[in-house]
């Protein structure tokens, strides 16, 4: 259906009809968003969803037999997405194609969380790299602080408190006036793969 924002192949409606209709509830849909959407770690998820549990800012799009709804804020990250769903010796697997779901959205309609990320991946964990180490945004608080987490040669890296503070806030309130302020949430008391011990 060339009106939907997501192809689904004629398999993968059959399977997913098949499966809404033993749920035992009319007007059951599913429910597709992006987890960490414009990160190298993005994730398309779907889930069942009851009526009346769809998010204010989701789209519905209707499909043969059933419908989905589409987590508002996840629409740009699932362009040309193609969910398909092939039989196997152990029933079958659906799979997600989505090449959009990891291209960070920098445009001027960006949210500050997506430009956080932006800046984390495009310029702080390449340097972070040569140590080993990364950061990645965990959430971003409601008074626009950024909460990260540190990975790699970072976690429990002597030297992470100055990374921190010098490195990477400094960047990301340059690149991200709203930021408000950075905090850390990494446990450092693992130091197995620190950089400095």
């Amino acid at each position: 259906m060339s009106d939907n924002l997501i192809s689904i192949t004629a398999s993968a409606q059959e399977y997913l009809r098949d499966l809404l209709a033993r749920q035992n509830n009319d007007g059951m849909g599913v429910r597709i968003f992006v987890e960490r959407p414009g990160t190298p770690h993005a994730e398309c998820c779907m889930a069942y969803c009851p009526p009346g549990e769809q998010e204010d800012e989701d789209v519905r799009y209707d499909y043969e037999g059933f419908h989905a709804w589409v987590e508002g804020k996840s629409v740009k990250y699932l362009e040309d997405a193609l969910i398909d769903y092939k039989k196997d010796s152990m029933g079958g697997q659906l799979t997600f194609k989505a090449p959009k779901s990891r291209v960070p959205d920098i445009g001027p309609d960006a949210t500050v969380e997506e430009r956080i990320n932006h800046v984390l991946y495009a310029e702080i964990n390449p340097g972070l790299a040569s140590h080993g180490g990364n950061v990645q945004l965990l959430e971003l608080t409601d008074d626009n602080v950024a909460v990260l987490e540190f990975g790699g040669g970072c976690q429990g890296c002597s030297a992470v408190d100055m990374t921190l503070r010098d490195g990477v806030e400094r960047t990301l309130r340059e690149r991200v006036p709203e930021l408000a302020g950075v905090r850390d949430s990494t446990d450092h008391t693992v130091t197995e793969n620190a950089y400095y011990q």
